[in-house]
């Protein structure tokens, strides 16, 4: 053990006529664990949130669109076979995007309808690990009416459940003496989903390509586009580029799930930063009272110190114990907010015992997400804090003229 920190731990543990110094030195251990323990909970908490979002978008949608800018796409499956050859792709299939009415006996309720290629929408979309009841394949069931598959929170609101028919009011109809008369068609909800997204589910519904084409009137030979899914979500935009350059641009539009998304998300992480900042300065407030603590122990130990320096010791030896005992302070506080947080986000992970209004926000429980990156940036800035704090006393202990000291203690 070297001299310093043998002294700094003699100091650490004060007397009992130094009771109140040991007092502000726990309050500093405590102000700068809270700090920790703050920002490592709600960090932890806006990364779940980011991760959960992402998941869920992603579960139920591709991470690249293909598009035509002049209509829909023709000859589609040969297109869909060339992208899912190109580097980076995992596969590519075809949809048709349009938004309907949906009516039953519980209500009526408009909806965005997607029409998907159930042998294929698996290879692309992650819709068959959200389903409650059935599947996608159903929608291939050659029945009396075509099928449909609705969110969770749509059968609620339409009091429907699998089995059940719906009335779908399209947009293309016909044209009569009396006006525009809608086209409507008796659909069998084949299954039901659930993501978790409110949004989601309560106004989306999926049924096979060739019921969109019929109720739209649309050619059948033509698609809105073409949903692809890449290996990895996190270079999107690069196999887009790609897939770009092998459509060789416009008519054609390519789109990853980055720009599409790029709002939602960028709030977020701004909202991650700013929470950050602020529960940093709950460290620092930690911080100014270790400076507190540790100038009353220079005014205390002013005997102790010039004694010191009269036997040898030199300043630079002076202003080490002091930042030894300041970052002793910073080390145990730190510790402590890292065992409070990760235990507490832990609680939080396991049991999901803060529950959230699902039609207010993405999500109906409190995620969390650690980042190896972020517990390393708490911890370096909480001990660099931690450091800064110890500057002025240390070298206030230092300055000390040992003869003064000693002539009026």
């Amino acid at each position: 053990m070297s001299f310093e920190l043998f002294i700094a731990l003699r100091y650490l543990r004060a007397k009992r006529k130094q009771a109140f110094i040991s007092v502000i030195s726990l309050i500093s251990i405590l102000g700068v664990a809270l700090g920790v323990a703050s920002l490592i909970i709600v960090l932890g908490v806006m990364n779940g949130f980011s991760q959960n979002l992402r998941d869920k978008i992603l579960g139920i949608n591709a991470h690249v669109i293909a598009g035509h800018y002049t209509g829909g796409i023709s000859e589609y499956a040969e297109l869909a076979r060339e992208i899912s050859g190109i580097q980076g792709v995992r596969g590519a299939a075809p949809f048709i995007y349009t938004e309907v009415m949906l009516s039953a006996p519980g209500g009526v309720k408009g909806v965005v309808l997607r029409g998907i290629d159930p042998e294929s929408a698996s290879d692309v979309l992650g819709l068959d690990r959200e389903m409650v009841v059935g599947s996608i394949d159903r929608l291939q069931d050659n029945e009396d009416f075509q099928g449909i598959i609705i969110g969770h929170e749509l059968a609620s609101g339409l009091g429907v459940a699998t089995g059940d028919q719906v009335n779908l009011l399209s947009p293309s109809g016909t044209g009569s003496a009396a006006g525009f008369t809608p086209q409507v068609s008796i659909f069998q909800v084949r299954g039901i989903f659930r993501t978790g997204m409110y949004e989601y589910d309560s106004s989306f519904a999926y049924t096979s390509i060739s019921a969109a084409q019929e109720i739209l009137g649309a050619r059948q030979d033509r698609v809105t586009g073409l949903e692809i899914r890449v290996h990895n979500v996190d270079r999107a935009h690069e196999v887009a580029q790609r897939i770009e350059d092998y459509l060789g641009g416009y008519p054609f539009y390519v789109r990853n799930w980055m720009e599409m998304n790029q709002n939602l998300f960028a709030a977020l992480k701004l909202e991650k930063i700013a929470m950050g900042i602020i529960l940093v300065m709950i460290v620092l407030v930690g911080s100014f009272s270790i400076v507190t603590a540790l100038v009353m122990l220079v005014m205390e130990k002013t005997r102790d110190i010039a004694v010191l320096m009269s036997m040898g010791a030199t300043r630079s030896v002076i202003r080490r114990i002091f930042t030894i005992l300041g970052m002793m302070i910073g080390i145990v506080g730190t510790a402590s907010g890292f065992f409070f947080g990760l235990g507490i986000s832990y609680l939080l992970k396991e049991y999901q015992f803060i529950r959230l209004p699902a039609d207010v926000y993405y999500l109906d429980h409190l995620p969390v997400l650690h980042q190896t990156l972020d517990l390393v940036t708490i911890a370096v800035a909480a001990l660099f804090l931690c450091f800064l704090a110890t500057i002025y006393p240390a070298r206030k202990a230092s300055n000390l003229n040992p003869a003064d000291a000693l002539r009026y203690d």
